[in-house]
């Protein structure tokens, strides 16, 4: 499984199959997964908390760290996955819907610089 070749809706498949498979549906509700994002992302961020910008490439030549670092990304992307599941959002059209939000509220040739 790489990025290149899998589909979200593959990625939205298997962990629909994983929680049916140990029969979590019923905690699966909305309000936990939500938390459950919540919770993840903060663990993703303790790998960041005391880094600097340019500190990020010490980051990604520590392979230990960067294993850790998938994990994480990946424990927030199986419940972002797991919610568009139990709510029926089709994240590809939502996700284009609001970049196309966001590339109108923030023109590029505006806000290229912030400086």
């Amino acid at each position: 499984m790489n990025d290149a070749t899998t589909s979200l809706s593959e990625l939205k498949q298997r962990v629909a199959d994983f929680v049916a498979e140990r029969d979590w549906q019923r905690y699966h509700v909305p309000k936990h997964l939500v938390m459950s994002i919540i919770i993840e992302a903060a663990e993703l961020m303790e790998h960041f908390q005391w880094v600097g910008v340019e500190s990020v490439e010490d980051v990604k030549a520590d392979e230990e760290r960067m294993q850790q670092v998938r994990e994480e990304l990946s424990d927030v992307l199986a419940y972002v996955l797991s919610l568009a599941n139990a709510l029926d959002i089709d994240l590809s059209a939502a996700y284009a819907k609001k970049m196309d939000k966001n590339a109108a509220k923030y023109p590029a040739d505006e806000v290229k610089h912030w400086d």
